[in-house]
């Protein structure tokens, strides 16, 4: 049985200019060059009461980020490390999507709240008073961005200020 070949190429052409055209939508840019942190608010957050009755207190880091680029930007991960003054190690870290949808040229995002995972608890101390403790360490926090494949590049680094943020 002889089957006639048909040529198709209007379908072919179709999913190359789909193709061609999403893989324009997300170019990767440089995000540190074309993002700019405001409204940066740094302090501890009370995390609540936990096993044993104890206060803790954890670094946190809330920024928007604005995009200073003539394009839009899409689809960038962001990572708050946080450490310790005087310490090499993470002391704990909150990773997620900073921007998923197209942020258009001066457009800037809602706030990034960023807690570590870790903190410090105290028993029977008020949360002030935690902050005024002789052993209590200041923190830092790293902001750190990526889109795409792109090795995670740091935005910026603040002091973790000694204030009680509030939800």
């Amino acid at each position: 049985m002889n089957v006639p070949l048909r040529r198709r190429t209007g379908g072919l052409s179709l999913v190359l200019g789909l193709l061609l055209a999403l893989s324009g939508c997300t170019r990767n840019i440089d995000v540190i060059a074309a993002l700019e942190p405001v409204d940066v608010v740094t302090g501890w957050f009370d995390a609540g009461i936990v096993e044993g009755g104890k206060n803790k207190l954890v670094p946190t880091v809330s920024l928007k980020l604005r995009n200073r680029s003539a394009d839009p930007v899409q689809r960038v991960y962001v990572q708050a490390v946080f450490r310790r003054v005087g310490e090499m190690e993470m002391w704990g870290e909150h990773f997620g999507w900073a921007i998923r949808e197209p942020l258009a040229p001066g457009g800037t995002t809602e706030a990034l709240v960023m807690h570590s995972n870790l903190g410090y608890t105290g028993d029977g101390v008020g949360r002030m008073d935690m902050l005024q403790h002789s052993q209590f360490l200041d923190a830092k926090v790293e902001v750190y961005l990526r889109q795409g494949s792109q090795t995670l590049t740091k935005l910026a680094e603040y002091p973790v200020q000694r204030q009680l943020l509030r939800p």
